[in-house]
């Protein structure tokens, strides 16, 4: 991989919370922001990124998941659109969902268990892509990130607090860890 990992930017920083800028030319800058964001989210240990979250204002991200199927899928979009079926063939899937800009937790959101989105690839030639499962909640995650929400938006008012709540401690702990020399604990 040829990107250089980017620190991940953090609920309540302005990027996040709006509407992100169409990409207007597909040039090596794009090419170059995608291996980024690649190797940022590979550092994170996440499966999807949108530009916004390494603080670049424009509507591009990557994805690497499984889904539904179990079929690894990988790849990035610009200029994202996306679909969701229609509300009488729309089934909702309740899982657990985090955010690498809200780090150290997760809660239940139910989303569609199906999604499309179409866009561009780097070079700017046509793309759909379509998921079931992991990849389905990633697609409507990611997109949501370029539109200025995060997936704590989408939650009740009493649950976006906890979760806020815990993440602040998260990072408060990660901070202390850090300063003392330690390492994070397993499975975090």
């Amino acid at each position: 991989m040829t990107g250089r990992a980017q620190p991940i930017t953090l609920v309540g920083t302005p990027v996040l919370h709006r509407p992100c800028r169409p990409v207007e030319e597909f040039d090596a800058a794009l090419k170059d922001l995608v291996d980024d964001m690649f190797a940022s989210m590979y550092e994170a240990d996440g499966v999807g990124l949108a530009a916004n979250q390494i603080g670049v204002d424009l509507r591009v991200f990557v994805y690497d998941c499984p889904d539904g199927s179990g079929e690894h899928r990988k790849g990035a979009v610009v200029n994202p659109v996306l679909e969701l079926p229609e509300l009488e063939e729309r089934r909702l899937d309740d899982g657990d969902e985090g955010c690498l800009s809200v780090p150290g937790t997760h809660a239940r959101l139910a989303r569609p268990d199906r999604a499309t989105v179409r866009g561009f690839d780097v070079t700017g030639k046509p793309i759909t892509v379509e998921g079931t499962g992991l990849l389905a909640r990633c697609l409507q995650h990611e997109t949501d990130h370029l539109e200025g929400r995060l997936y704590i938006d989408r939650l009740s008012a009493r649950a976006r607090k906890k979760v806020l709540k815990e993440s602040e401690e998260f990072r408060a702990e990660a901070e202390s860890r850090a300063q003392a020399g330690e390492s994070e604990p397993e499975g975090v």
